[in-house]
């Protein structure tokens, strides 16, 4: 009733999980503004595990999160990735690799995000982790990507993240470095019901794809020229 009231002709309900990057997202929402301005857009910010409950239970017409293991009933398709980077504090010892092995890493303390709040993010995380024979030791654990890269930029620990996160961060005291060999991505889902779209989410998703083409390409090299 209140978007109706408003002058809104439709609504899309739109779940996100594991601090979604921001330029990306920030692109989709201009472009849904300015293509369908009449469309009243709602956003939840919730776990992996209650975005896909509320899914299901037709809370939510579709969602975005690090994680394509969603159970049956509903579709994960890719919608945008980042290069993983090591987001590193000004002047730490590391910052002498213009590639950092990932061993290398791991003999410094990590902060990463809460793998309850971040549950996607954390699997894609450890799956990388498990590339190499040490254990990670974790200084902290957070519950936003903002507190993580503020304790990196006070020198508590380091954090892997996407690189456009550290370009949009914008904090000279965090600096992001690409790990050595072939770059992790960090992949983002779009998630929806396996059922039908709407006309309205049609048209959403349909301008998903565009926004991978045309957001600017976040190379490892690109972060370590703005940060560096």
């Amino acid at each position: 009733m209140r978007a109706a009231a408003a002058g809104y002709q439709g609504q899309l309900r739109i779940a996100l999980s594991d601090g979604i990057t921001p330029p990306r997202f920030t692109a989709l929402l201009a472009q849904c503004r300015q293509d369908e301005p009449e469309v009243d857009i709602r956003l939840y910010e919730v776990p992996l595990s209650q975005q896909i409950r509320g899914l299901h239970d037709d809370l939510y017409d579709v969602g975005f999160a690090q994680s394509a293991e969603v159970g049956e009933g509903i579709l994960a398709e890719p919608a945008w990735s980042d290069p993983l980077v090591v987001a590193v504090p000004a002047r730490h010892p590391l910052l002498t690799y213009k590639r950092i092995p990932l061993d290398e890493v791991l003999r410094y303390p990590l902060v990463m995000c809460d793998p309850q709040l971040c549950e996607g993010y954390g699997r894609q995380i450890a799956r990388i982790l498990r590339t190499v024979d040490a254990e990670p030791l974790v200084a902290e654990q957070v519950a936003s990507l903002d507190l993580m890269l503020a304790l990196v930029a006070a020198g508590y620990a380091l954090a892997l993240v996407g690189s456009s996160q550290i370009i949009a961060c914008r904090n000279a005291d965090v600096i992001g470095r690409p790990l050595a060999g072939r770059s992790p991505m960090l992949t983002t889902y779009l998630l929806r019901r396996d059922v039908e779209p709407s006309e309205t989410l049609s048209r959403f998703i349909d301008r998903v794809s565009p926004i991978i083409t045309d957001a600017p390409s976040h190379t490892p090299e690109s972060t370590k020229e703005i940060n560096s």
